[in-house]
């Protein structure tokens, strides 16, 4: 029998939940369930709020295009975000929807827009930001949501990042070598307490015009810091934040089995 209920859609609803509980749904969420998914009176619905777990819900219809859910139960407690944190400079709207969503795939517990000499994506909606990481969580069974910050520029979120946390910085001047020897002597030297521990981890993506030699000394002479090379071949800046983010979480984070 399969751990999760692929069948059963997926909700987000920022309220508290428990066991009884009657929520009335919103218009976007009754039209998606009855409408587009034709869902019908006591079919399963799954709900969460990042906080209170996964709960099993049953439709209640409450007119043509309206309906509540009522919780019966809980089908999974609530997991524990990870640590992981995901700087990045924002790209053009589309192309930062698909990096927002697959952060909150790989595991990211933070999003941070970094705003770096060359960057060129539209002004950060955090709105948006967020409404991408719940979709994200929705589709893939996801139970903490991750926390939205303000864009800061690079310069300030270095500075506002713990002195313990490794930074793993994607760096295309970098001499190519194996980024997982890499990871794992600078996890278990340099970012975290013991080579089977998992470090408190962050990533910095910069724009597609790469950082300037300032910003990259900038990131550079931060303690804690390990330069990475992804390859011989550069890389798009979405494409580079799927493959140091799946990188960092089979070496050093939740993909690989605790100590």
């Amino acid at each position: 029998m399969a751990a999760y209920d692929f069948s059963a859609p997926r909700l987000f609803l920022d309220v508290p939940l428990s066991e009884g509980l009657r929520h009335s749904l919103d218009r976007a969420q009754a039209n998606y369930l009855l409408t587009v998914l034709r869902r019908t009176e006591g079919e399963p619905v799954l709900v969460f709020n990042g906080r209170d777990g996964e709960w099993r819900a049953e439709i209640v219809p409450t007119g043509r295009k309206a309906a509540d859910l009522v919780l019966r139960e809980r089908t999974r407690p609530q997991t524990p975000p990870g640590d992981l944190h995901y700087l990045f400079a924002p790209l053009k709207a589309a192309r930062l929807d698909y990096v927002a969503q697959k952060a909150v795939e790989m595991g990211a517990s933070v999003i941070r827009p970094v705003l770096t000499r060359r960057t060129q994506g539209d002004r950060i909606k955090p709105e948006r930001l967020r409404a991408n990481a719940i979709e994200a969580a929705e589709q893939c069974g996801i139970l903490a949501l991750p926390e939205i910050r303000e864009a800061a520029t690079l310069a300030a979120a270095l500075a506002e990042t713990e002195p313990e946390r490794l930074v793993v910085f994607c760096d295309e001047d970098a001499p190519v070598a194996d980024p997982i020897e890499a990871l794992r002597r600078a996890g278990a030297t340099g970012g975290g307490p013991g080579r089977n521990a998992r470090p408190r981890l962050a990533v910095v993506i910069g724009p597609e015009g790469g950082f300037t030699p300032e910003e990259r000394g900038l990131i550079l002479e931060r303690p804690g810091t390990v330069r990475l090379s992804l390859g011989p071949r550069i890389l798009r800046a979405d494409t580079a934040a799927v493959a140091v983010l799946a990188l960092v979480q089979a070496v050093l984070g939740d993909g690989r089995p605790a100590a």
